[in-house]
């Protein structure tokens, strides 16, 4: 029987009896089923690597993996997909840095990816590739002769021609994707911004969706993703009994709780969102010690000197917001770098007036419809949200903002904790609706109905 193989930078192996959590994991569920095969870096730096993978099967799912060099992981991960690309993606363009060895690594790693894969794959296998630190497998894949269907989902935004000129090798990525028979993204914009650059940096011919380039045509289209939105919302339910959101719940001494969910990232715009939460306390000070703001972002990517920085950042804000606004009974500003299990952020995003969700730059961010999931249909809350999130773009409901405006964040905010409960409710209503649309499954299947291929539990029947 045919199978589905996903491929992304990293594997996330269920342990004994726990099930994968991460947000790629949760997204793709659907397709974990018997037979499937989820291939990728295994997380370890090895001194000589074996092309052979290393094969792992939980629930009837192989786990396929490989190990790196630190070398080629350093010169991959560090220093082109995150050092480059990343940067390039979000718009930031003065943290780009691009070095010509750099990508000679990325390049490395994704034949040695395309390599090992090869060991595995049979000739009926459908591949699908995710995010941008595997733009080149699907032509090396195919160089190496597989003929099977082969998509490529980007999870971050894309950017328009102009912008995508200032990296060197600008015309080789576009010319990777146009090797997959799909090409996925989050939003229309983006979509239309990688058409563009393939008719402008290649002459491609565009038709509708499709590009056609040298005899192969790509279909590329907006594939918005979602999450599994019931199954989200009973959690929440559930997890408001949770001994930590209990505790933290009754810190709160009846104040109004904000919460933010992030990976500590500078596309994030966390310096932006606690300078406007400094803003409303200043502006507004009928909330002073009526409000908590709980910050969740755990550290990522510390080997990067701009995360290094931004931590740093964040340290002397708190201490400023914190210094000046406390009370002996109070302090405005909680914030952590420890990640939290899943369902206690359900149970927190239940019990949290105000979801603060305001990235500079988002492919679609998942947390602001895991906010509207959680919330009680009785009492809801109120979600402020970018509008240079992916989200945005259908969650006009909720309070739009500009994140690089504090201000802006600010008066939002304020908007939100005083919105009157008959207003909460009818945007919950709007925006509940298209979150419980809009699902990972519905996700799934409209990318592999454009690869012709079935769901695997279709399949089954």
């Amino acid at each position: 029987m045919a199978r589905i193989v996903i491929v992304s930078n990293r594997v996330p192996i269920p342990k004994a009896r726990v099930t994968a959590a991460g947000g790629l994991a949760v997204a793709l569920r659907d397709l974990l089923v018997p037979g499937s095969m989820w291939f990728g870096w295994s997380g370890r730096l090895s001194d000589e690597p074996s092309l052979q993978p290393a094969l792992v099967e939980a629930r009837g799912v192989t786990y396929a993996t490989i190990d790196l060099t630190r070398e080629a992981h350093r010169a991959f991960y560090v220093g082109f997909a995150n050092g480059a690309l990343w940067p390039l993606l979000h718009f930031r363009l003065g943290l780009m840095h691009f070095r010509r060895e750099d990508y000679a690594g990325y390049l490395e790693v994704n034949a040695t990816f395309a390599a090992a894969l090869g060991n595995v794959l049979q000739p009926d296998d459908t591949v699908w590739a995710h995010d941008y630190h595997l733009l080149p497998l699907g032509r090396l894949l195919r160089k190496q002769g597989f003929t099977g269907p082969l998509g490529f989902f980007l999870h971050v935004p894309f950017v328009p021609p102009s912008m995508l000129e200032a990296m060197p090798v600008a015309r080789e990525l576009v010319a990777d994707l146009c090797s997959y028979d799909v090409v996925g993204f989050q939003t229309e914009e983006h979509a239309i911004d990688f058409r563009d650059c393939a008719h402008r940096l290649l002459g491609a011919t565009v038709e509708g969706e499709y590009v056609r380039l040298n005899g192969r045509r790509t279909r590329v289209f907006a594939d918005p993703i979602g999450i599994d939105a019931r199954s989200f919302a009973e959690e929440a339910e559930r997890s408001v009994g949770d001994k930590l959101v209990q505790r933290v719940f009754g810190s709160l001494s009846g104040r109004a709780l904000a919460i933010g969910v992030d990976r500590m990232d500078y596309s994030k715009g966390l310096p932006n969102r606690f300078e406007a939460y400094g803003r409303l306390l200043e502006r507004y000070p009928e909330h002073r010690s009526q409000i908590s703001f709980l910050q969740i972002c755990p550290r990522s990517r510390e080997e990067v000197d701009e995360y290094r920085k931004l931590r740093a950042e964040l340290d002397r804000l708190t201490g400023r917001i914190n210094g000046r606004f406390s009370e002996f009974d109070w302090t405005p500003l909680r914030y952590s770098t420890r990640a939290a299990p899943r369902a206690t952020l359900a149970g927190l995003y239940r019990i949290a007036r105000v979801g603060v969700v305001t990235p500079l730059r988002d492919g679609m961010n998942l947390v602001a419809k895991e906010f509207i999931a959680a919330q009680p249909d009785e009492d809801p809350g109120v979600l402020v949200l970018s509008k240079f999130a992916g989200a945005a773009q259908d969650l006009g409901e909720a309070l739009i903002v500009n994140p690089f405006d504090p201000d802006a964040i600010a008066d939002a905010i304020h908007q939100a904790l005083t919105m009157p409960l008959e207003e909460r409710r009818e945007r919950q209503v709007a925006l509940k609706a298209k979150v419980f649309e809009a699902t990972a499954s519905a996700y799934c299947q409209r990318f592999l109905d454009a690869l012709g291929t079935s769901m695997p539990a279709l399949q089954a029947a």
